[in-house]
């Protein structure tokens, strides 16, 4: 009705403004009249207001209309509103008799809930009831066997107290017997002290001279017994166990081969030109003591053409050494603060490449992840080595031949593996702490979490503790295998010399050896003795003495073998 009442408000503004228009066209009123007659001014004026009333008159008819049909709408409005509320008003009743149907309802089921739960709470305590009276009846039963126990307990007192008069008369019947035997003996030792005394005066020889004759001869004939004993063991399992072993070694051994490397404390570093030897040592030597306090490495500069020597006893501050200088010699420019910051490079360098070697190495064994703060120290073994023998190479290779061996015996070889390639770990510490690298490596293991299996691996691979697991053992094995194969390590001529000269003294020393030979760079001793005064019993015994010595008094890679030769020779001449 609004939108209607709008349009015809406009419709009149409309009318009324072009009203005003057509009247200010013609001039509006004129101020006075000029006689009767018409000009063609006044006639248009006249027509122009006769449009203008005709107009205004059409409007207010439009007008009217246009408010009619307001009043219209309006009136069909207000008879569609009430119809929408009284069809409310209906919708209304019946939602209300709807929410009467469904609260009568809920009513009644409620009441029928109720009544169902008073139902099971009455059979609830019925059955409380019942179980009542079977539990009064279960106390009854108890306390009926209680009472026949308590019978028999007093009873089975009863027994007791006659078996404990029993044992009464027979205590005092023992106790009569013990005074006998005691007399007896009493009497026996007095005749053994007579006969001990009669035998003495027979023989001529005290009872501790034929006790000691007695005890010489009994060593002598159960060392030779000892001696054909331990021969004939040694021969049934050297046939039993001499295949097998030399199987499961060879086995391990051949599936797998790695390089050596020479061991040294020394790096050779070529030069493009033996002018680059002034720029290294620099004005009155600043730029080489700078380099030496840096990077702890001492710089060797001799004769030798186009080419300086890097020493350090530590491997890793040398090769950190050798890739500063490099650097330098690449970049040109060489004084204190560039060899400050090529140092800095360089140390970065190697400690990624070696925790790039331990994450390699790791994943060619197969051990599992490691703690991550073991990976450090076990990369930092790429720069180490043992008799010419890399170390990190040799706990990868360590590593296969106990898998190979734990794979040979049935046994899970996860674990050997993992005792195995951890067993040098201490070898990086070396440089810096105190003491064997067994023990050194086992507490570094424990102090990050490492089995305690492994830990003792480690720690017993040279008997600094002895082995007490299967794991142990084979981590000695592998070790050994590892280090004593052809070409795996080198020593020097000092200690192989000393080696020797120590083996040919203990075999010596003994009595009876006529000459002692060392063969085979220290891996064989012949021993030559008197057969005069060596029979074939004791050769035996002093080869296994020997080799006892050897083992408990030297360091040795792989294994030493003890041959006593004994033989007789008959000579003739012809004339």
């Amino acid at each position: 009705m609004n939108g209607v009442w709008y349009a015809a408000v406009g419709a009149a503004f409309v009318l009324g403004l072009l009203f005003v228009i057509a009247y200010a066209r013609r001039g509006g009123p004129t101020s006075g009249r000029r006689g009767v007659s018409t000009t063609p001014e006044d006639e248009s004026r006249r027509a122009a207001q006769a449009e203008a009333l005709a107009l205004r008159q059409a409007a207010q008819v439009e007008a009217e209309g246009l408010r009619r049909a307001a009043e219209a709408e309006a009136e069909a409005t207000r008879r569609a509103a009430r119809a929408d509320a009284e069809s409310t008003h209906a919708r209304v009743e019946a939602t209300l008799a709807e929410a009467r149907e469904q609260a009568a309802l809920l009513t009644a089921e409620a009441r029928r809930a109720g009544a169902a739960e008073l139902d099971a709470l009455t059979q609830e305590i019925g059955r409380q009831q019942s179980a009542q009276a079977a539990r009064a009846e279960r106390l009854d039963e108890t306390q009926q066997r209680l009472d026949a126990r308590q019978g028999r307990l007093d009873q089975r007192v009863a027994e007791l107290h006659a078996q404990a008069e029993e044992l009464a008369a027979l205590r005092d019947e023992l106790e009569e017997g013990l005074r006998r035997l005691e007399a007896d003996r009493q009497a026996l030792a007095a005749q053994a002290d007579e006969h001990r005394r009669t035998l003495e005066r027979i023989a001529g020889l005290t009872t501790e001279q034929a006790k000691a004759e007695l005890m010489a001869g009994v060593e002598t004939s159960a060392r030779r017994e000892a001696a054909m004993l331990v021969r004939s063991i040694e021969n049934e399992a050297k046939a039993e166990g001499t295949e097998r072993a030399r199987a499961i070694v060879v086995e391990a051994v051949q599936r797998v081969a790695s390089g050596q490397t020479a061991e040294t404390v020394v790096s050779v570093l070529h030069l493009p030109a033996d002018e680059m030897k002034g720029r290294i040592i620099g004005r009155e030597g600043r730029n080489i003591r700078s380099f030496e306090a840096v990077t702890g490495v001492n710089v060797l500069i001799d004769d030798t053409p186009e080419a300086v020597l890097l020493s350090c006893f530590d491997p890793v501050r040398r090769e950190v050494g050798r890739l500063t200088l490099e650097k330098l010699i690449l970049d040109g420019r060489i004084h204190p603060h560039r060899i400050e910051e090529a140092h800095e490079q360089s140390l970065a360098e190697v400690e990624d490449l070696c925790e790039r070697a331990a994450r390699d190495a790791l994943a060619d064994v197969g051990i599992g992840p490691v703690d991550e703060r073991l990976v450090p120290t076990i990369g930092r073994l790429k720069y180490r080595t043992s008799y010419g023998q890399n170390v990190l190479g040799h706990l990868v290779e360590t590593a296969h031949i106990a898998g190979v061996m734990a794979a040979e015996l049935g046994l899970e070889p996860t674990l050997i593996k993992r005792c195995a390639f951890l067993h040098d770990i201490g070898k990086a510490l070396t440089h810096e702490v105190e003491g064997s690298h067994a023990i050194i490596g086992a507490e570094l293991l424990r102090k990050y979490g490492e089995d305690e299996a492994v830990a003792h691996a480690v720690e017993a691979h040279h008997n600094e503790v002895q082995p007490r697991t299967i794991e142990a053992v084979l981590t000695q094995a592998s070790d050994t295998c590892s280090a004593a194969r052809p070409g795996a390590r080198r020593e020097s001529l000092e200690s192989y010399i000393k080696r020797l000269a120590r083996i040919e003294e203990i075999a010596g020393s003994r009595d009876g050896v006529e000459k002692v030979f060392a063969m085979q760079s220290g891996r064989e001793v012949r021993v030559m003795v008197q057969p005069t005064e060596v029979d074939d019993v004791a050769s035996s015994v002093m080869a296994r003495e020997i080799a006892k010595q050897i083992e408990d008094e030297l360091t040795y890679p792989g294994q030493i073998r003890v041959t006593v030769v004994r033989e007789s020779r008959a000579t003739e001449i012809a004339h």
